[in-house]
């Protein structure tokens, strides 16, 4: 009995030794050994720190960058307030340096051809991982790769072809104009009023995915988008602390909120599919043309192409792509409308131009697809919003296998860090006014204003450029012009200028302007 006992308690320390020394690999021996493997080449950054890395001093940072008020025409107190921690190290260290995030090591790059080679090269750059709170609300097809990415790429494909965008613009219409009516109510009394625009943004964005992701109203799906706010703000403080491994399964309020969340989404999702899928098994769904006809309409023809259900999308992955697109959809567009307003506001004599460009493509008459293309001057608009304000803010990385690129040999597993808003507000490749407000630096379209270098990436580049950028764009336009033709705007006095990120760029205080009937 005590030779069982002895051989167990020897096991037991066995395990606990072998246990202690992963941890200290992880935590510790893996860390140092990187960082010196990639110091000896040359690249800088901060000593590694157990445990933490860079976070604590990013998270400080960030906290102070914050704690002042900034001026909208101040492009470098912008760039501060939205990437202190990356601006710092690349003053400190170059355009190529090295960031801890935790006990991993990313390389951050701040090089045009780098960032087009890594983007361009999606097998040899597969995306990173990042912290596992992301998946609750960023999953699909942005989190998956090979054959799989593929394969969903092609099924979601036709549902962002010209033609089907052309087909949703009635619906782009119809909810901008209900938008619209609103704020004619509310300035109707004496010609103008004071309102905050960043909600009601929100709110008809939200409403459009409903009705061309669902083909139903904003009403009937306002649950899930209240959800699925809530969960990107639950979410975004998970990311501002250090993730431990297996964090997310520990049973505290958060956590146990974000699953409530996660799991009420699903099974709204799922009730529509279904309703959908009984309904064109009935013969009554064969006309429609919003994203779940599609996909599913997709997924039949791939099973009858193939014969093999293998080749079709399941319906947890169709409920998964369905979120990415209420989240993406509506977070991307809200934030290019919003900022754009605000900019206009500021620089009045392009909301001019603007308004005259609209009025003569359009007059008073309702927003022609057809004729959107006429509207240069609202692209050029578009283009150095997405340029200053960008939706997301970097992009990450990792490296599948031992590669070597600029001259640096990286291992398998290394992160790569791309500061979209550092290389946007570069002088180097902007030139002297970088971090002004300019849209005429895009008056011959996008390949002239970057002379084809890897400097312009608000929606991604290379074959995982952001499927949904037409359709964003598209709805963009038809509100904008539909808003030049109704009202003026300006500054209001309350108005603060505090760009805060949130998953998305935001405006941390909303956007008070006041709006003048024309």
């Amino acid at each position: 009995m005590d030779g069982v006992t002895n051989t167990l308690a020897i096991s037991c320390a066995i395990v606990v030794v072998l246990c202690a020394w992963r941890m200290v690999y992880i935590l510790w021996v893996r860390p140092k050994k990187l960082e010196k493997f990639l110091k000896n080449q040359g690249l800088k950054g901060n000593a590694y720190r157990l445990w933490f890395g860079d976070m604590k001093e990013l998270a400080m940072v960030s906290t102070q960058s914050k704690s002042t008020q900034i001026n909208i025409d101040d492009g470098n107190g912008v760039l501060t307030h939205i990437a202190a921690f990356n601006l710092l190290s690349m003053q400190k260290y170059g355009r190529c340096y090295i960031t801890w995030m935790g006990w991993n090591p990313r390389v951050v790059i701040i090089d045009p051809d780098l960032i087009k080679d890594v983007l361009t090269k999606s097998n040899e750059f597969p995306k990173a991982r990042g912290n596992p709170f992301l998946r609750l609300i960023t999953t699909g097809i942005v989190t998956l790769e090979g054959d799989k990415w593929a394969k969903h790429r092609r099924l979601i494909n036709p549902a962002f072809h010209a033609e089907k965008l052309k087909i949703m613009v009635p619906a782009f219409h119809l909810s901008c104009s209900e938008m619209l009516r609103k704020w004619d109510k509310l300035v109707s009394s004496n010609g103008s009023c004071e309102l905050d625009v960043w909600p009601h943004l929100q709110a008809l964005t939200s409403d459009v995915i409903s009705r061309t992701a669902f083909g139903s109203s904003y009403e009937e799906g306002r649950r899930i988008f209240e959800l699925i706010r809530e969960q990107s703000k639950l979410v975004m403080e998970a990311l501002r602390s250090l993730y431990i491994p297996g964090s997310r399964f520990l049973p505290t309020k958060r956590n146990r909120r974000m699953k409530v969340i996660d799991k009420e989404v699903q099974v709204s999702i799922r009730q529509i599919i279904d309703n959908r899928l009984n309904a064109m098994k009935a013969g009554e769904a064969s006309n429609y043309e919003d994203l779940l006809g599609i996909m599913l309409e997709s997924n039949i023809n791939e099973v009858d192409q193939y014969q093999n259900k293998n080749h079709e999308m399941t319906i947890n992955e169709v409920i998964e792509e369905c979120k990415l697109f209420y989240f993406a959809g509506q977070e991307t567009t809200a934030s290019l409308l919003v900022w754009t307003m605000i900019l206009l506001s500021r620089h009045q004599e392009w909301q001019s131009r603007a308004r005259e460009e609209v009025l003569n493509v359009f007059g008073d008459n309702d927003i022609d697809a057809d004729r959107l293309n006429h509207l240069k001057i609202v692209n050029m608009i578009f283009y150095e919003v997405l340029r200053l304000y960008p939706p997301v803010v970097g992009l990450a990385r990792k490296v599948e296998n031992d590669i070597t690129i600029g001259g640096f040999s990286l291992p398998s597993g290394i992160q790569i860090g791309l500061s979209i808003m550092l290389i946007h507000y570069d002088e180097q490749f902007w030139g002297s006014d970088a971090k002004k407000f300019n849209p005429d630096r895009f008056s011959e379209g996008i390949s002239k204003a970057t002379k084809n270098q890897g400097i312009y990436f608000p929606f991604g580049w290379g074959p995982r450029i952001c499927l949904g950028q037409n359709f964003a764009l598209l709805e963009a336009k038809i509100t904008l012009a539909m808003i030049l033709q109704r009202f003026s705007f300006e500054f209001s006095p309350s108005y603060v200028h505090a760009p805060n990120l949130i998953l998305t760029l935001q405006p941390k205080y909303g956007a008070h302007l006041i709006f003048h009937k024309i």
